[in-house]
Parts: C-alpha cells; sequence; structure tokens
C-alpha cells in the first residue's frame, strides 16, 4: 500500500488546506530554514478541529523496503498530535524550531530547539505545540495502520472502530 497516499486521502484538501500549507511555509521561512517541496498531509485526524488537533507532515521519505522513515511536523500554537502508540515503529523526536510538551508513557517532558526523545514501539505518547513548531520524526517506516489512537474514532490506524462513540 502507498502510506502517503492513504494519509493524503484521510487529510484536509483544498483550499483550507492550501491556507494552512502557506502559513506554516512561511513561519518556516521566516526562521531561515525551507521545508521540502512534497505535497503535505494537513491532518485534523478526522475530528474537524484542526488548529486544535492537527498537524502538517512534509515526508521526506517512507522507504518502507529499506526500513526506514523521515519527516517534519509542524505544528501551529496549541495544536496536539492526539494520544497513540504503535506497535513496530520506534521513533525519535528531534525539535527544530519551538517548544512542545511531550507526554510519553505516563511522563509528560517539555521539549525546546535541540531537543531530543527516542519513543519505543507499544508507548502512548502525544505532543502540544507551545508556539509554532517544527519537529524532525527518524523512524522505522509510517504504516498507517500501525497507529493506534486512544480516540478510537480517529479514522485512521489499527484500532478504528466506525461504530465508536469513544471521543476524546
Amino acid at each position: 500500500m502507498d502510506e502517503l497516499a492513504a494519509g493524503l486521502a484521510v487529510s484536509l484538501q483544498g483550499e483550507s488546506a492550501d491556507k494552512w500549507i502557506r502559513r506554516a511555509r512561511a513561519q518556516v521561512a521566516g526562521w531561515s530554514l525551507e521545508l521540502p517541496a512534497v505535497d503535505p498531509l494537513v491532518i485534523d485526524f478526522g475530528l474537524g478541529d484542526f488548529l486544535r488537533i492537527g498537524e502538517i507532515e512534509f515526508w521526506i521519505a517512507n522507504e518502507v523496503a529499506a526500513g526506514y522513515c523521515g519527516k517534519f511536523l509542524f505544528l501551529f500554537d496549541g495544536q496536539t498530535c492526539p494520544k497513540h502508540y504503535h506497535l513496530e515503529k520506534l521513533e525519535t523526536f528531534f525539535i527544530v524550531r519551538g517548544e512542545v510538551s511531550m507526554t510519553y508513557d505516563e511522563d509528560t517532558l517539555r521539549l525546546s530547539q535541540g531537543g531530543v526523545l527516542r519513543v519505543e514501539p507499544g508507548k502512548y505518547h502525544e505532543f502540544t505545540a507551545t508556539g509554532a513548531s517544527l519537529i524532525l520524526e527518524v523512524s522505522k517506516p509510517s504504516i498507517i495502520s500501525d497507529n493506534y489512537f486512544e480516540n478510537w474514532a480517529i479514522p485512521i490506524g489499527g484500532n478504528f472502530d466506525p461504530d465508536s462513540s469513544r471521543k476524546e
């Protein structure tokens, strides 16, 4: 399966997505950085509240056969990537710019520019940006079905239940 295509299928599209991409790219340019020339995923995790629960992902590489992935995660102030874990994926996050409150397992850490966190498979994690933030993720490949969200109503991942009334 083409994982990027699967991700794009559940991403915001059109003018709404384009507006957020332009704002993210402008913020990054203000930091004198440049993002890769890829089609980003503007993700609201299917919850319809992008500025509260969402992020923009710029996939540099997702080499499933070779066993690695690299992507930038951009979050606007106050955005959260919701609580989830992966059965297979090992991730390392590097804070390029900004600051995030990262909940990992049962600890909450404040990571700022230069901060690094390794996230083991099977461990719940979530993060919220304090101010606009850019994170580099280096990991095993991103496989959409290897995301297990605490909120089962999120319409992607291995534990998605379309009949669930459980909401976070």
